[in-house]
């Protein structure tokens, strides 16, 4: 294409992003449900980015992923029950825990993302997403998906951006109207301003994990050595282990409490998307205050990494987490196991046990360790009380 033709198309597109985003802002100050105008954004984001596949994904605290919330282009049964992770080696995870938009032009040639199942199943294998946020929270993903490797435009990454920011006026809106209908009805309830305090506080503590969680993303993207890239890494998945903690405090017990058995499920999670290696929690029904929650988190996402690092090899296997009250009065008994191949004796005394046993002290817990050819298991006993 001639250089005139370059402009030309550019001008094009430019225009076609300014008159979508136009019909955008109006749907959005128009009072219909947010069902509506999300399927009504995707359908027009798809014609403005000129691509068949557009999704908006919702972030879901109880499950602690994102779920395809509207969608065009994804075959029956996809909208509404797809899932997506939050680790950031996922695309939409990436944007959604650090709040930045998310390129991608060649699946091929970027290692440091995983294609979910859906997108291979689709055919993706390019992408350009943006986060959603709402009071400067992240709410959820706009993503546009494409079928040919494209390096999509500036012009096109800030037409998403703003897409996004559309579509969010338009989520809030709604959210004040149930808002102020729920206040008028429980304004004699006084646990109803506990809440709405616990909340506020909540999209704060997440604001601030999720510009740490910026800054490491894009040193991680700067640096070019493995080794400085995996503790990045490992240091980002603790800050969400963290964050995770946080947005499970308990209502009932004035958001001092964590719920563990949806915590530690929430927490695996994180890790990232495995293929041959399966995590499976089992816990009985305990809260613990946050001081000891996130200890606990972090527990076993360091110890859950090393089986997942350390302890099978391309047949792959599991990784178990119990959680249960007892032996005695008071006190709880985590264990995290594997049927690996056991730990090399030469890294049994490496850093990351060394912060197990800090975490451990932490908790008034004891650990104890025990690794052959069967597999690893390490059994941490501790206090329930604050």
């Amino acid at each position: 294409m001639s250089k005139q033709g370059d402009t030309a198309h550019a001008l094009e597109r430019v225009r076609r992003h300014a008159e979508v985003l136009s019909r955008l802002a109006y749907l959005a100050s128009a009072k219909i449900p947010s069902e509506g105008l999300l399927d009504a954004g995707c359908e027009l984001v798809a014609n403005a980015v000129e691509v068949d596949h557009v999704k908006i994904l919702r972030y879901r605290p109880s499950a602690g992923d994102l779920i395809l919330e509207a969608g065009t282009g994804w075959r029956d049964g996809v909208v509404g029950s797809a899932t997506f992770p939050v680790a950031l080696s996922s695309a939409p995870g990436r944007a959604f825990q650090t709040g930045q938009p998310v390129t991608i032009a060649d699946f091929a040639t970027s290692p440091a993302f995983h294609a979910s199942p859906i997108l291979v199943e689709h055919g993706i294998v390019a992408l350009l997403n943006a986060p959603l946020q709402i009071d400067g929270a992240a709410w959820g993903v706009l993503e546009a998906d494409s079928c040919e490797a494209r390096d999509f435009s500036v012009d096109t990454q800030d037409f998403l951006m703003t897409a996004g920011w559309i579509l969010a006026s338009g989520i809030r809106r709604e959210q004040v109207a149930e808002a102020h209908t729920d206040a008028v009805n429980l304004a004699a309830d006084g646990s109803r301003k506990s809440l709405l305090l616990l909340e506020e506080m909540q999209d704060r503590v997440k604001n601030n994990f999720q510009t740490i969680l910026a800054l490491i993303a894009i040193q991680e993207g700067r640096v070019k050595d493995e080794g400085v890239q995996s503790n990045l890494q490992k240091i980002a998945d603790g800050i969400m282990a963290m964050s995770l903690a946080h947005n499970q405090l308990s209502p009932t017990q004035g958001g001092r409490a964590v719920h563990l058995p949806t915590y530690l499920r929430l927490g695996t999670n994180i890790q990232q998307p495995l293929e041959r290696i399966t995590i499976e929690v089992k816990s009985d029904e305990i809260e613990a205050p946050i001081e000891k929650a996130v200890p606990i988190g972090l527990i076993v996402n360091e110890l859950v990494t090393n089986s997942v690092k350390y302890a099978y090899g391309p047949s792959g296997g599991g990784v178990f987490v119990e959680l249960w009250v007892g032996p005695g009065k008071g006190e709880a008994r985590l264990v995290v196991f594997d049927n690996g191949r056991g730990i090399d004796p030469a890294k049994r005394g490496g850093s990351g046990l060394k912060l197990v046993e800090a975490l451990v002290k932490q908790i008034r817990g004891s650990l104890s360790r025990s690794s052959a050819a069967t597999g690893t298991s390490d059994v941490i006993t501790f206090s329930l009380d604050s």
